[in-house]
């Protein structure tokens, strides 16, 4: 056989080897190939070709791991038993720049799924190599890199913890400074991942200097930048107060309210989860955020979103009124109640409904002008058909009773009370009883009214146990009438009087 064709026959294999790993990769893509390319075992064909003399071959068999491995967990496993990664992490330092994407994106892809599987890419020795790859000149490498760290760290403290010791932090907050937007998108969201386990590592990311940096973002004009750098504020707010302070100190306040208003939905979301993270700690922050106009600027919010999206504007108001009389009046003041019954009425998630129950008892717990506030609102009907509906969820329940028991004891508006002794079991009723009995002695107008409206008949047909507390706060509201009126108002009341017609010998 001539040189040339033996030329020819390496060209053929080189060819045919080509053809082979770009058909995978492609194939690899549609999710209804997978598991026919499993059991053909391509795996075992896939990793040879990662030593390929040819690097295009290298890389095309790298990305088809990669994909093949970000479909579900059994195909990354696979990965992982087949002794791939210890080659991918040895070519991140040794190979091209299109192999390291390549190769990093498999690292990723492998370590998504499961902390199990994120410690199986750690112990073949990846995070000194990823961060190495956040050194490189090329953005796309950097980029790789990132993702794959903020997909080890996301997982759990001990695989975050692992991140930092390998020095990722500062070469992060690096890439966040870059110029190519999809870099610092990654990077912030790798910081995400991190800050979000402990306050210890929220405090390593701090420490490096990543909130001045991140402040920096806030209103660039990439949606997708900014849902990470919110994110990550957010996450790193959530630990303490200190945390939370440092933040604010980067004066993010009023600019940021102006991102409730963002066309994109995560934004939105992201920024009122800050926004509540900060606000939970203290009364002084609450009060910073009320005095920048947060809270008008999340009730708007709230009326401007539906579903999940709502649920950190919600819990954000709940927050703050929980501080103080003052703080739960400026959300009173600022029109925040009606919202709330609007959501508590249209919301068709549990969830949803047991966080705004929580945050109108939070608002409504703390004077009798709170609470009329709360219940002048109509909700104090809704909560208790919401605790009382089999469907609900045991957490609705819990936070709509818990709701009314606190808003009750404060309420001394009557009107918004009377449709509660209609409806409302033994153990709600006794609370709604308690407040009838502290109004009415004082106050005549709403004893006539009572009377009228038919709540002193409802009270007479209530049963109690003699000397319950109920029966002691009935008592009370009938010492507030003449003993006829009581019994004239009294179950068989009519009865009586028939038997004294029947008995009765007229004068002839």
């Amino acid at each position: 056989m001539s040189q040339r064709q033996v030329l020819q026959v390496f060209e053929q294999y080189q060819r045919a080897r080509t053809s082979f790993v770009q058909t995978i990769a492609e194939l690899s893509t549609r999710p209804q190939n997978i598991e026919t390319l499993q059991n053909a075992g391509v795996m075992s064909l896939l990793r040879p070709l990662l030593l390929d003399v040819v690097p295009t071959i290298q890389q095309t068999a790298a990305l088809a791991l990669g994909r093949l491995a970000n479909y579900n967990d059994n195909l990354a496993e696979a990965i992982v038993k087949g002794d791939i990664l210890p080659q991918l992490v040895y070519s991140l330092a040794e190979q091209n720049r299109f192999y390291k994407k390549a190769a990093a994106f498999v690292l990723r892809a492998v370590a998504k799924h499961s902390p199990e599987l994120a410690q199986a890419v750690v112990d073949c020795g990846a995070l000194d190599a990823l961060v190495i790859s956040l050194e490189e000149f090329d953005p796309g490498v950097k980029e790789a890199a990132a993702w794959a760290l903020g997909y080890i760290a996301r997982h759990n403290g001990e695989l975050s913890q692992a991140v930092v010791d390998a020095g990722a932090i500062p070469l992060l907050v690096l890439c966040i400074q870059e110029p190519e937007v999809a870099l610092k998108r990654i990077a912030a969201s790798a910081l995400s991942d991190i800050s979000k386990h402990s306050p210890e590592l929220a405090q390593t990311v701090v420490d490096a200097g990543a909130i001045a940096h991140l402040s920096q973002m806030i209103l660039n004009p990439d949606a997708k930048l900014k849902r990470q750098v919110f994110s990550a504020l957010s996450q790193i707010s959530k630990h303490s107060v200190d945390l939370a302070e440092m933040v604010v100190e980067a004066e993010i306040f009023p600019a940021v309210l102006t991102c409730l208003k963002d066309p994109d939905e995560y934004v939105k979301k992201n920024v009122a989860t800050l926004i509540r993270e900060i606000t939970k700690h203290t009364p002084e922050l609450s009060q910073l955020i009320v005095n920048a106009g947060g809270v008008a600027a999340v009730i708007d919010y709230i009326g401007d979103s539906r579903g999940n999206v709502r649920l950190p504007g919600i819990m954000m108001l709940g927050y703050v009124a929980a501080h103080s009389e003052n703080l739960a009046m400026a959300v009173i003041v600022s029109k925040g109640v009606p919202q709330l019954a609007i959501c508590l009425s249209e919301e068709p998630e549990d969830h949803i409904k047991a966080a705004t129950a929580w945050s109108l008892g939070q608002i409504g717990r703390h004077t009798p002008e709170h609470a009329r506030a709360v219940a002048v609102a109509n909700v104090l009907p809704r909560m208790l058909s919401l605790y009382m509906e089999s469907e609900s969820s045991e957490d609705l329940q819990v936070k709509a009773k818990k709701a009314l028991k606190s808003i009750l004891q404060k309420c001394t508006y009557l009107p918004a009370l009377e449709p509660l002794l209609h409806e409302a079991p033994p153990n709600i009723l006794k609370h709604v009883v308690a407040q009838f009995s502290k109004v009415l002695p004082h106050d005549s107008k709403a004893r006539r009214l009572f009377v009228t409206s038919g709540g002193l008949r409802k009270i007479q047909e209530i049963k109690s146990e003699p000397g319950s507390v109920l029966q002691e706060y009935i008592n009370s509201i009938n010492n507030c009438y003449p003993e006829e009126i009581v019994r004239y108002y009294s179950p068989g009341y009519s009865d009586t009087l028939l038997e004294r017609v029947d008995h009765y010998q007229p004068v002839m």
